[in-house]
């Protein structure tokens, strides 16, 4: 059971947030900001990985991977077009870290589901309003697409997205022109695909596939999941396959410079006088 007064259980089973519109309690940010501060994933060991730098020409940097000498990788999840009730339970309890990245027409009639994800410590990023093949697209429509899509997640979870994933890994420089627009820091690709719940060229159902060609996990992989029916167990899967491997998940977000829409300072902190 998840904490009362913050999160109830909804009768599909996952956790939501109980204040609703007339509620005298705690507005929902606040209850966001509250939940979320508790939220801490790891941060990597100083000197073991090699922060991403943002683009020369000031558009949002391209990432695909992270270089680092630790046995760590990235799990995001992408769209949100069905829900698996046992998902939310599964990462609160096992702190496992991911980033979502959000489709936002499903917000509508399921917003509490992404609410859940949030309160267990998953970021809301940005995945367009609906999907499109973006480098198809004139710049209005693209634009379109990244700011309302931001829009609609910052008015619901409490926080603007800065990280943006094109559908299909499809842009071009009219994308990552008005994401800049859009409040968009970085583009964050992936280096390997588990394609739970569907089957993947020349890997099959579940399977998995390397976007160099090559087999297993390598330190820094950033690797796309979606949400869809069976999410749990299938993330119980991968979770195996990491362990076995002596990998771990790690928080994306703790490998970014606050410039790229991590967490970390893009410049050490200067030490203080007096203080060495």
């Amino acid at each position: 059971m998840v904490a009362a007064g913050v999160l109830g259980v909804a009768a599909g089973g996952w956790p939501v947030v109980a204040a609703q519109a007339g509620d005298s309690g705690p507005s929902m940010k606040t209850q966001l900001a509250s939940v979320l501060g508790d939220q801490k994933w790891a941060t990597p060991k100083p000197g073991s990985w090699t922060m991403p730098k943002p683009s020369p020409n000031g558009l949002p940097a391209i990432v695909n991977h992270i270089e680092t000498q630790e046995k760590v990788v990235f799990l995001t999840i992408d769209d949100g077009y069905t829900y698996d009730s046992e998902f939310v339970d599964l990462v609160r309890k096992e702190k496992v870290p991911i980033m979502t990245f959000l489709t936002s027409t499903y917000i509508k009639g399921q917003g509490q589901y992404f609410w859940a994800m949030r309160n267990a410590g998953s970021p809301m990023e940005n995945h367009t309003i609906n999907h499109p093949n973006m480098a198809t697209l004139g710049a209005d429509a693209q634009k379109k697409q990244i700011c309302e899509a931001s829009d609609e997640i910052e008015k619901q979870y409490g926080r603007r997205p800065e990280i943006f994933r094109p559908p299909f890994g499809s842009y071009n420089q009219t994308t990552l022109q008005v994401a800049k627009e859009c409040g968009i820091k970085s583009v964050l690709l992936w280096s390997a695909e588990f394609y739970n719940g569907t089957s993947g060229p020349g890997v099959g159902y579940n399977g998995f596939a390397r976007g160099d060609g090559g087999k297993g996990f390598k330190p820094g992989d950033i690797i796309l999941m979606h949400y869809r029916k069976g999410l749990a167990e299938e993330f119980k899967m991968i979770l195996g396959w990491i362990e076995q491997a002596g990998f771990r998940p790690a928080a994306v977000e703790n490998y970014l410079p606050k410039s790229l829409g991590g967490n970390v300072p893009d410049k050490p902190a200067a030490a203080q006088p007096g203080h060495g």
